[in-house]
């Protein structure tokens, strides 16, 4: 029976986890919110012009809000005991399932069809990235955190020459007769059948393969389609700013440039010389604080200039006092759509 002390231990040692896991979760949760309205919208504006794009607009946009509700009971569950899965292994079939099919409608029947459009050929974009983020998230091979689904990976090369060396390390005589053992040129022990690995349990809904390259890519394609064909405070790019910054911190793990891409953002943001109304400058004002954090990300909170891991911060590392904040910690507001000019 385990002590009270390590008992408390198991339990507490997980919640240093938590805060950084509930920050990731509520950056996804803006960027869906963005981009859940302007879906809405662009599947309503094209009903007249092409009805049929319009439905499939609207088939994503009701799977998008059941894939977040599913998102949403998925860290619930996990939200105490955050080096356990879920009880149920459905609700991560059911995450994989809706972001299977919801790729198929983007390639397949939008990105063909949004040629002639600016703002709805990048927001599909992003949404095709998004959906291989969750992939990544969830099902990729290998695990990049505790959010995936178990699997079981094949014994690597090296550990089967060590089981190999192992069992033929006693001296081998080259004839049976002078009463020595018997070479075994198998890597299991004499009358072992060979066992099978299982498989990942959500391999019947997509293979379990790397796709870290993929999403890097569709990631990278946005960002450049975001930044060509869209203003610097536009919602769509702001969102496309945010979840390629969240995914390069949690997925490839590269702090640095996860915090150079929110401050760039941050920049063009406040350069930006478009435009915009109402509904939109609250929307990017709401993206702006969260890139603000994000830029921040990884950073202790005394000095502001050494990441968390201990390591020392590079001359190119963003640092929080390059841009101005108030005092509950965001960026300044950005200029008010009212007072631009129209360059």
């Amino acid at each position: 029976m385990e002590s009270p002390s390590s008992a408390s231990h198991e339990l507490i040692l997980p919640l240093r986890f938590q805060v950084l896991e509930d920050f990731f979760f509520t950056v996804l949760m803006a960027t869906v919110d963005v981009d859940q309205k302007y879906l809405g919208r662009f599947a309503k504006n094209t009903g007249s012009d092409n009805p049929y794009l319009s439905s499939m607009l609207f088939k994503v946009l009701g799977l998008s809000v059941i894939l977040t509700k599913k998102l949403v009971r998925a860290r619930k569950l996990r939200r105490l005991d955050t080096t356990r899965d879920t009880k149920s292994l459905q609700l991560y079939h059911h995450i994989i399932w809706l972001s299977r099919e919801g790729l198929v409608l983007v390639e397949q029947y939008i990105l063909p069809m949004v040629v002639d459009y600016i703002e709805l050929k990048v927001l599909a974009y992003k949404l095709r990235a998004s959906f291989y983020h969750n992939y990544v998230l969830y099902h990729n091979q290998p695990n990049i955190n505790r959010t995936a689904i178990p699997s079981y990976a094949a014994p690597s090369n090296r550990a089967k020459a060590q089981d190999r060396s192992s069992l033929t390390s006693s001296p081998v005589f080259d004839s049976p007769m002078l009463g020595g053992p018997i070479r075994n040129t198998s890597s299991l022990p004499p009358g072992l059948a060979p066992i099978s690995i299982p498989k990942p349990s959500a391999s019947f809904l997509l293979p379990a393969v790397d796709y870290i390259p993929t999403a890097s890519s569709c990631f990278t394609m946005a960002d450049a389609l975001a930044d060509e064909l869209l203003p610097g405070s536009h919602p769509i790019r702001l969102s496309i700013k945010l979840e390629y910054a969240a995914y390069l911190y949690d997925c490839l793990h590269d702090a640095e440039g996860s915090r150079n891409l929110a401050r760039q953002s941050i920049r063009d943001v406040y350069e930006a010389q478009e435009p915009i109304n109402d509904d939109m400058f609250e929307d990017a004002a709401f993206l702006v604080g969260y890139l603000g954090k994000m830029m921040r990300r990884g950073l202790s909170v005394s000095s502001g200039s050494t990441p968390r891991n201990g390591s020392v911060a590079t001359p190119s590392t963003p640092r929080a006092r390059d841009i101005p904040y108030s005092d509950n910690g965001v960026p300044p507001a950005i200029p008010n759509p009212r007072t631009r000019t129209h360059v």
